[in-house]
């Protein structure tokens, strides 16, 4: 397909990176010449610089033959101008434009026809409600789910001292006396497919597909103490806290936000009278401790700085902070933290950018398009939710007769309300959801893709 995107900062970086390696023809606009001679170097794009809503612009990108706009640029009027512009240039085109600023998301859904949107992303908000389901669930590192709720692969760290080090998978259900599988491990950077004959070994990070019913249970077996949450530390009062404080201040948590700019921690507090907002720099070790920091029981780093995020999380492991989450957005993809115990690593682009892939998945292959796709593992693997339709190969044949290709596993099944981890006897039947995790290179559009 031919897809245009308007903006080349984080996210537009980020998704020209997926999309130029599933081979779309892809154009960057910017009005910075230098950023688009980064995109240039690092993907196979054309680059057109100026005004990302003229005219003159969209029509130098061929806006008349393009198929999709995603417009990313740092401005949500911008955006907005941008896809109203080319959608009147090109009835045909499908648009997504992102809007962060939290006065303008309910109007412009509401307006999406006026706007000629065909979906609104908001990264902010998105990784909110990620950070909020951790909190609800202290004890995984990240949480994936799949067919409405009822499935989910959530990531754990084995630890020296855990009753999965040096255990093979074969033993896996025994100790955790439930049905789980491990989908996916990532070991020292590396994402391995792992048989029942693996063994695991501290600092693997796995990554387990259960049916949501299983998950308390799968911590109580694993000796993983879950503290229940009822104080948060936020540090750093941004758009990504905003949306955080909104969805907590309803909720039995308690929460503190920390923030430098004393115009930003009126505006907070004004909004938000359940929220204790206190205006100062974390970097004061005084400061976090005279505010509590040893007794929260999460400390959130969602400052615009990936450094100063995981010098405050660190510090927050060595207080002993039950939980910790920390906001990175470019220090994810230099595996310096990989070696590092930061709890939970959250990428607001990242969380937006797997949305944008389905979307795109979907007009490129209409029918069986995958409902969901959450990229795990560092970005190695994907895991991907299908529903099985009449066009679906080998329907209720024994999963033990079917051939599927390297580094594909089928990791749940959802049938009638009910989900099972899959064994050689289990089938598939027109109607059931299916949770698809790859490491393979290929590029899985449809549920018959993973057949070889």
């Amino acid at each position: 397909m031919k897809i245009l995107i308007a903006g080349c900062g984080q996210v537009g970086q980020t998704l020209a990176q997926e999309l130029s390696a599933e081979g779309h023809d892809l154009t960057l606009m910017d009005s910075d010449p230098q950023v688009l001679e980064m995109g240039m170097e690092r993907y196979d794009v054309i680059a057109i610089q100026g005004n990302c809503a003229s005219m003159q612009t969209l029509h130098a990108a061929n806006v008349e033959m393009a198929d999709l706009l995603i417009a990313c640029t740092g401005s949500d009027e911008l955006n907005l101008l941008c896809c109203m512009t080319a959608h009147a240039i090109n009835p045909h085109l499908h648009t997504i434009a992102r809007i962060r600023n939290h006065e303008y998301v309910e109007q412009t859904y509401r307006m999406r026809d006026t706007f000629a949107l065909s979906m609104i992303f908001n990264p902010e908000q998105q990784a909110a409600q990620e950070i909020e389901r951790l909190l609800r669930f202290p004890g995984f590192l990240k949480r994936d789910s799949f067919a409405k709720g009822r499935v989910e692969i959530v990531e754990l760290r084995v630890d020296a001292d855990s009753r999965l080090c040096n255990v093979p998978l074969s033993a896996l259900n025994a100790i955790v006396k439930c049905k789980v599988l491990v989908c996916t491990v990532l070991r020292e950077g590396q994402a391995i497919t792992p048989d029942g004959r693996f063994v695991l070994h501290a600092g693997d990070r796995i990554f387990v597909t259960a049916p949501s019913e299983n998950l308390a249970l799968l911590l109580k077996n694993l000796g993983i103490v879950q503290h229940k949450i009822r104080n948060v530390m936020v540090v750093g009062g941004g758009t990504l806290c905003y949306y955080l404080a909104n969805l907590l201040q309803n909720s039995s948590i308690g929460m503190t936000v920390i923030e430098a700019d004393r115009a930003r921690c009126v505006e907070l507090a004004s909004a938000f009278p359940r929220v204790e907002v206190i205006c100062g720099d974390a970097r004061e070790q005084s400061l976090l401790e005279s505010e509590g920091i040893s007794s929260a029981d999460a400390l959130i780093a969602l400052t615009g700085l990936d450094e100063l995020n995981l010098l405050i999380s660190l510090y927050g492991q060595s207080c002993r902070i039950p939980q910790t989450v920390t906001r990175l957005e470019n220090l994810t993809e230099t595996g310096i933290t990989r070696d590092l115990t930061l709890g939970s690593v959250i990428c607001p682009r990242r969380l937006c950018c797997n949305s944008i892939v389905r979307y795109v998945r979907a007009m490129q292959n209409q029918e069986g398009a995958a409902v969901a796709v959450h990229s795990i593992a560092d970005g190695q693997a994907e895991a991907l939710e299908f529903v099985v339709d009449e066009h679906t190969l080998h329907c209720g044949e024994p999963l033990r007769k079917l051939k599927l290709k390297k580094n594909v596993l089928l990791a749940a099944i959802t049938s009638g309300g009910k989900t099972e981890i899959p064994s050689g006897d289990s089938t598939f039947a027109i109607g059931d959801s299916v949770v698809v995790v790859e490491t393979s290179d290929d590029v899985i559009l449809q549920l018959n893709d993973i057949f070889a």
